[in-house]
């Protein structure tokens, strides 16, 4: 298996490393440094199911705003205190191409003062992610002390937001999977067909996904949303939203009844792939010797981060090659690491990047994962985040995870985390 993935990636770069989890005697054994960067809180709200969900009628805005103020409330900031806001969000930004403007006024509405700045970023189903490591980024060069990463989506307003988008024809090279306007659930189908992913394996994951999300371990990540939703007469009615609403039971004979969505005779159907989704999540950054000197709890230790490409037409592969590199950077091994929060865009990449790297099936989204939450596109690389940290406190001892996702157009995002354990 990693004898083709390497076939795939030779025409992309010609450096090698091995995708194999490498044995070590022991993890290494961090030394805590004032300038590590820290979270000090990560909180989202629900994942709503987009076009008929109780968010379907919220503007983003809305969302990232209450994200926003509850972890500055969280972390015990004043908002005037915050150097910087960074947002990762994929759709509305491509519609909205002023979101920037628009977001900085309607910041001012709900308590955050003209000294606190704002800016955007799209990376794709990764944007949250490196929303976060770009405030982290800053903060590590000493351009300022404190930042705040998120991620906001409403998939339910804007849809995939491509519009009347009309790429170069070039962009349609089919040579060397170069085709980025295949439909992310062909490449889907081309990771099954490529790699050997059956249809029954990827239905037991999403069995097993669901019903993990089933257990309710994301209450500590939560924060409740009232909104207005608007009834078949227009009507409004204010509803306060402090579940995520795509998580529901199902057999695996129900999965297996789906028909597949793109492509006929295909394994990629509605049951094995992410949900599309509503939802916002908020990070609060900074190094360790400012929460000490606050004297705030640190609930993660970001140890690296890393993003790699490979070939568009197997997106999905992303997590294989950019997780060995985020664990090289911190001279950990796959069998460090306690919990791999690995966004699931569909069964059949994640199922893939699994084997590919010999992680444990226990060590996978062990609270669920797209596949039961959902993917608010912008908004899941902060969510996973929040998700993965909480799951750690939970656990309570000093521990590792990791934080990946495929990304379209060819490339995946990873980063190592620690949770430094209950004094």
């Amino acid at each position: 298996m990693a004898k083709r993935l390497q076939t795939v990636l030779g025409h992309i770069d010609s450096r090698s490393f091995s995708l194999a989890p490498q044995p070590t005697a022991a993890p290494p054994s961090y030394q805590d440094k004032p300038d590590d960067i820290v979270i000090v809180s990560a909180l989202r709200t629900p994942i709503g199911k987009a076009k008929r969900g109780s968010f379907k009628d919220t503007y983003p805005d809305d969302l990232l705003a209450a994200a926003l103020k509850a972890v500055i409330k969280d972390a015990k900031l004043r908002p005037d205190e915050i150097d910087d806001i960074c947002v990762g969000m994929m759709t509305f930004l491509d519609v909205q191409i002023n979101s920037v403007p628009v977001l900085m006024c309607f910041l001012r509405l709900v308590g955050i003062p003209q000294s606190v700045p704002i800016c955007t970023t799209n990376r794709q189903c990764s944007s949250g992610l490196v929303a976060c490591m770009n405030v982290a980024a800053n903060i590590k060069s000493g351009f300022y002390n404190i930042g705040i990463g998120a991620g906001v989506e409403s998939m339910s307003m804007y849809g995939m937001g491509l519009g009347d988008w009309k790429p170069n024809p070039k962009m349609g090279d089919t040579k060397e999977g170069m085709d980025i306007s295949l439909p992310m659930g062909i490449t889907s189908e081309n990771v099954a067909e490529r790699f050997n992913v059956s249809r029954q394996d990827q239905d037991q994951l999403a069995l097993r996904l669901k019903k993990l999300g089933m257990k309710g371990w994301y209450d500590a990540e939560v924060i409740p949303v009232t909104t207005v939703v608007k009834d078949q007469n227009d009507e409004e009615q204010t509803v306060t939203v402090s579940k995520d609403e795509g998580i529901r039971p199902t057999t695996i004979e129900n999965l297996q009844k789906l028909k597949p969505a793109f492509k006929q005779n295909g394994t990629t159907t509605a049951g094995n792939s992410s949900q599309v989704s509503d939802g916002a999540a908020a990070v609060v950054l900074m190094k360790r010797s400012e929460a000490q000197r606050r004297g705030l709890p640190i609930l993660g230790i970001l140890r690296s981060f890393a993003v790699k490409g490979c070939p568009a037409d197997v997106m999905g592969i992303g997590p294989a090659v950019a997780i060995p590199m985020a664990l090289k950077q911190c001279g950990l091994t796959v069998h460090d690491i306690d919990v791999f929060e690995i966004n699931e865009a569909f069964a059949s990449q994640c199922l893939y990047c699994a084997r590919e790297l010999g992680i444990p099936m226990e060590k996978l989204n062990p609270k669920g994962g797209a596949i039961a939450l959902g993917h608010p596109l912008g908004c899941t690389g902060a969510r996973q985040i929040a998700t993965l940290l909480h799951e750690l406190k939970r656990r309570g001892r000093r521990s590792c995870g990791v934080v990946s996702m495929c990304i379209g157009t060819g490339m995946g995002a990873a980063a190592v985390f620690e949770y430094p354990g209950q004094a």
